[in-house]
């Protein structure tokens, strides 16, 4: 994975927010946003796709949302998606970033949603793998994925086969979870506080759906563990500009399960 420089950003609630950069500085920003779990980060959820995008001329912004990679833990807070929000915004100006495509998975694509009902004119085109946001949170909690994830991160005893485990559940092939992923992945998770999973209270986004009037690319995999696949009506009932490509066998990370195939139809649809 190419990566040309590394920022840190403090915000005006104090916190700090890490961003990651690949490709040329004078090509348009794609800001790849990560979901939630133990140990994600941008560079983690989206190594396998930057080189992509940086041959095909896209400046590549990968942030570590607040609580994961290496930004800011803060400990005895709630998890609000308005946190997530505002200071991932902020950062993103200071780094320079006055427009963007938004490439959102799960956590992510919820963060994307609410972004561009904050500020409409931020955002060209959005690309969201299974996006969140967009049920009531015991409806995400009753998904077999998150519940695994809750109760499995929630134990004081998490290791890194605790690690590999949540990971296997996010694609339906294991053989995509290599030991340098889990090694990754837990040496991030173990520097998170559990109020990062146990005290996330995300709102529902789905009011918001009709504001998205850009240009709209929906990934899925029909053996999704995490999103419910009813998300994708909701898009195709609200949005004027959307259409979708679901993959058989594939869970919840399109990106990696089919690397090839989402990064090809991703720059296609950008370069339209």
């Amino acid at each position: 994975m190419l990566i040309s420089e590394q920022m840190t950003y403090e915000v005006s609630s104090g916190y700090k927010i890490n961003i990651t950069e690949a490709g040329p500085k004078d090509g348009p920003p794609v800001v790849f946003l990560h979901g939630s779990g133990p140990g994600a980060s941008g560079t983690s959820n989206f190594s396998q796709n930057v080189d992509a995008f940086v041959d095909a001329g896209y400046r590549v912004v990968l942030p570590d949302l607040i609580g994961y990679g290496q930004s800011s833990k803060p400990e005895n807070i709630d998890y609000t998606l308005t946190l997530f929000v505002d200071t991932l915004y902020e950062a993103l100006c200071s780094h320079g970033i006055q427009q963007a495509v938004l490439i959102g998975n799960s956590l992510g694509g919820g963060i994307a949603i609410q972004l561009v009902a904050d500020h409409p004119d931020f955002v060209s085109k959005l690309i969201l793998m299974a996006p969140g946001c967009i049920e009531e949170l015991d409806i995400y909690f009753a998904m077999p994925g998150i519940a695994n994830m809750r109760s499995s991160f929630g134990s004081p005893d998490f290791g890194p086969e605790d690690q590999r485990r949540l990971i296997e559940s996010l694609v339906f092939d294991p053989v995509h979870v290599t030991d340098a992923l889990v090694n990754e992945r837990f040496e991030v998770a173990r520097t998170q506080p559990k109020e990062v999973l146990t005290r996330m209270k995300t709102h529902n986004v789905r009011p918001h759906l009709s504001k998205l009037t850009m240009p709209i690319l929906l990934f899925w995999g029909r053996n999704e563990e995490f999103m419910p696949l009813t998300g994708i009506d909701y898009f195709f009932e609200a949005c004027e500009d959307v259409r979708c490509i679901t993959f058989n066998k594939v869970g919840h990370w399109v990106q990696l399960e089919r690397t090839n195939e989402f990064n090809r139809y991703s720059i296609e649809f950008l370069n339209a």
